[in-house]
């Protein structure tokens, strides 16, 4: 039995709740998922600060009391997560992206590998496009097997039509959801994603040290040494770029290193 847990951006049980029960309806067909939704209005997700103490010493020293870790737990719990959210303003709906602002510690220190993630975004006219991407991009960020999500537009009241095109949509969704549910958990990472590793990785190593709970994540992991995050099969092209990748971010930051300590040109009066 696969578990899916999938987080829910609004409270008002329409076009957004609507598709993820139709995307919920057509995985169970498929095989033996449970899932839960949950309503992110439901919990209490404090607003990010932006102290960095998460980065600096961890994130339990951080000063939000809130139920972030609740939340992390139930994404920990599952075999996939979907996020599920209204086009507001062009964005995620807020409490969406109070939750991800809350995970800003997890896309430094990335811990959601092996697990399926997909996302669903309701528009009434325009911008679905660009916040599906910008989900995608934060799945492959916190370590998720990252589906591409969809966008859908649906006014109120719903059309039939309407109805029709988040009926195939989530028929589509489900399915590659679903293969990546069932998948190996650690798939060969894609040259984009080994790239911000390596670069990220060296990043660290050259210009933190132990007094950095990011460094000392790192070091607890073994990803100073690493090819990857998992143990993953590189084939040449990628161990040659890969090298590549780590000797270009050493540069970077070494010519940025020499520029903050180089004194400063005086003009001449």
């Amino acid at each position: 039995m696969k578990k899916v847990a999938i987080f829910i951006g609004t409270a008002h049980k329409k076009h957004t709740h609507l598709a993820v029960n139709r995307f919920i309806d057509k995985l169970q067909v498929l095989g033996a998922v449970e899932c839960e939704n949950v309503i992110l209005n439901d919990y209490q997700i404090g607003l990010c600060r932006g102290c960095k103490i998460c980065f600096q010493k961890g994130e339990e020293f951080c000063p939000v009391k809130d139920d972030r870790d609740v939340l992390i737990e139930k994404m920990m719990a599952s075999d996939g997560v979907v996020f599920a959210t209204p086009n507001y303003s062009f964005q995620v709906a807020a409490i969406l992206k109070l939750f991800l602002d809350r995970l800003g510690f997890v896309f430094h220190r990335p811990r959601f590998f092996g697990k399926a993630y997909t996302s669903i975004i309701a528009q009434g006219i325009y911008g679905g496009q660009k916040i599906e991407r910008y989900l995608n991009f934060v799945g492959m960020g916190l370590g998720f097997n990252t589906v591409k999500g969809v966008h859908f537009t649906a006014f109120d009241p719903m059309t039939k039509q309407e109805e029709e095109r988040i009926e195939d949509a989530m028929t589509k969704l489900s399915r590659r959801f679903y293969d990546k549910l069932i998948k190996p958990a650690y798939p060969t990472p894609s040259m984009l994603m080994l790239m911000g590793f390596r670069m990220g990785r060296t990043s660290m190593r050259l210009e933190l040290d132990s007094s950095s709970r990011d460094y000392t994540y790192y070091q607890e992991k073994g990803w100073f040494e690493s090819d990857y995050f998992y143990p993953a099969r590189l084939g040449l092209i990628k161990r040659t770029a890969g090298n590549l990748f780590d000797a270009w971010q050493a540069r970077i930051t070494k010519t940025r290193t020499r520029l903050l300590i180089s004194p400063a040109i005086q003009p001449k009066c």
